[in-house]
């Protein structure tokens, strides 16, 4: 099978397409013939050699988080719950394999999977996984009760944007830090907008900083609330009895099928910036390391 991947470090220039072995799904494994996978910040900085924790010994790496496909085999297990033909988005914890859902098949458990959203292209069903559980998951963490204020930083990012989707299902009153030019996109999720070029103000029940402003946003949380960091290696000290966690997106399909049904009800958005194939994984990199990207930067083989 072909797939995207790299054998050092580097810029984008050290992408490539290889082939590899096609893999087997084990017990309670289901292989996914994948039709798009998703591009995020981490994937640069892993292939950079500037991902700021212990990376697998090892490379060749085949890079992805994300999958949207269908359901190609089962393995012993996996049977009852997916068949063959089966549409499904999942999340790859890649790092723990180095085989990624940039290939045109990827294994993963069946736990992981989900029936994809009904009627939903796979460009977009592809841009879920990740940040869709990056987002419940860190509300999750904070566990607050409907009728919350929490501020989100970075909240035109498409965690970001999930976030506020979630705060609003769960009737939270959510105000989104970002650009002037998102000002419009931020409403439209029912949050207050706040500029990113002013400077925040007012108390709020918790954070979630995705853009990485940092410690300082403790001044804006009350006293025994919750602050929620974009990574362990980000997470402040806690004060004022402030309880500061950190986020560690796991695999979850049960998570992951409440997020497709919100998705199906209209009250998630999904966003697409630009389509690349694996042959051009390198420009895909580099778009994204622009900045500014409003939207999920997908590969499709």
């Amino acid at each position: 099978m072909r797939a995207v991947s790299y054998s050092q470090f580097g810029g984008p220039e050290v992408l490539h397409v290889a082939e590899a072995p096609v893999p087997q799904p084990g017990p309670g494994q289901v292989r996914v013939r994948v039709a798009a996978s998703s591009l995020h910040p981490v994937d640069l900085m892993v292939r950079s050699g500037t991902f700021p924790a212990p990376l697998p010994t090892g490379l060749p790496y085949t890079p992805g988080w994300d999958v949207a496909g269908s359901v190609d085999a089962t393995g012993p297990g996996a049977e009852q719950a997916f068949a063959a033909g089966d549409e499904v988005i999942g999340f790859s914890p890649w790092l723990r394999t180095t085989a990624g859902a940039h290939a045109e098949y990827v294994v993963l458990d069946a736990s992981s999977l989900t029936a994809a959203p009904a009627g939903v292209p796979a460009t977009e069903a592809a841009t879920l996984p990740t940040n869709g559980l990056a987002a419940a998951q860190a509300l999750d963490l904070l566990a607050l009760p409907a009728g919350s204020s929490v501020l989100v930083t970075g909240a035109a990012g498409q965690v970001g944007g999930f976030v506020l989707a979630l705060a609003r299902a769960a009737g939270l009153h959510a105000t989104g830090l970002a650009g002037d030019d998102d000002r419009e996109f931020v409403e439209s999720l029912g949050a207050t907008f706040l500029s990113r070029s002013e400077e925040p103000k007012g108390t709020f029940d918790a954070v979630v900083d995705l853009a990485v402003i940092g410690s300082s946003l403790l001044d804006l949380v009350r006293d025994g609330g919750g602050y929620v960091a974009a990574s362990p290696p980000l997470r402040p000290e806690p004060v004022r009895g402030i309880r500061t966690v950190a986020l560690e997106v796991e695999p979850d399909g049960s998570r992951l099928a409440d997020l497709v049904a919100l998705v199906s009800s209209g009250d998630i958005p999904l966003r697409v910036a630009g389509v690349y194939t694996f042959a051009e994984a390198a420009a895909a990199h580099e778009r994204l390391a622009q900045g500014g990207v409003r939207g999920g930067v997908v590969l499709v083989p």
